[in-house]
């Protein structure tokens, strides 16, 4: 059980998601490892060194605003089993995305953190 890379989030409108990408890319000197559309949730995400870049609407973006942060790791079942048993909540079970499978989970400070298996 490991957590692979940690994401700190970045919302943003998506007109500005390009000059983002090419802001961050120059900054970590790193290209963009991550870009897609999530049609269902009217979103478009991309990842450069350890941010996560999150494009869309206000209205499209107002769910996802309290997670704070993602994380990549290894075995979500693993995961969900270990945060129950330290007193985290699952807000949201491990449902299939687009990268692979997700859930929600707050932690019992109550830092609410996305935690992605990547497919």
């Amino acid at each position: 059980m490991q957590i692979i890379k940690v994401l700190t989030r970045v919302y943003l409108n998506p007109v500005d998601l390009d000059e983002a990408i090419a802001f961050y890319e120059n900054l970590f000197t790193e290209k963009c490892w991550l870009w897609f559309q999530y049609s269902e949730a009217e979103l478009e995400l991309a990842g450069v060194g350890s941010i996560l870049l999150i494009a869309g609407s206000a209205e499209a973006l107002s769910p996802f605003k309290s997670t704070q942060a993602t994380f990549l790791v290894d075995s979500l079942n693993d995961f969900k089993e270990a945060l129950i048993q330290q007193g985290a909540v699952i807000l949201a079970e491990p449902n299939k995305v687009p990268t692979g499978i997700n859930m929600r989970a707050m932690h019992p400070d109550g830092t609410i953190i996305e935690y992605i298996e990547l497919a």
